[in-house]
């Protein structure tokens, strides 16, 4: 199962050494088990910073990502993401194999 999770999809979120998304963390909580398989966690490090200060540099992560991993069970996706200004966020997806 391939996957992508990004922020900004209608709305971009800004991505300023200010004010950026630092990681997702993506787990997967399989139908009828009682906890949740921990996927990966993607750190987003480059947000314009540099020696020379705050938005000097032309490097910038972007939000986004995809992961693949296997299953035989349907059951629910969970991403979390920590923005530096706002704090943690929750989403989850439902995933139905049939």
């Amino acid at each position: 199962m391939k996957v992508l999770v990004s922020i900004g999809k209608e709305i971009p979120h800004p991505n300023t050494t200010a004010h950026h998304i630092a990681w997702f963390d993506i787990y997967f909580h399989p139908t009828g088990e009682k906890y949740p398989y921990h996927i990966g966690k993607i750190e987003f490090n480059a947000h314009g910073a540099s020696i020379n200060g705050p938005d000097t540099s032309t490097i910038y992560t972007l939000p986004k990502t995809k992961v693949s991993f296997k299953t035989e069970k349907d059951g629910t996706l969970i991403a979390f993401s920590y923005c530096n200004i706002h704090g943690l966020w929750a989403s989850k997806e439902e995933i139905a194999l049939k």
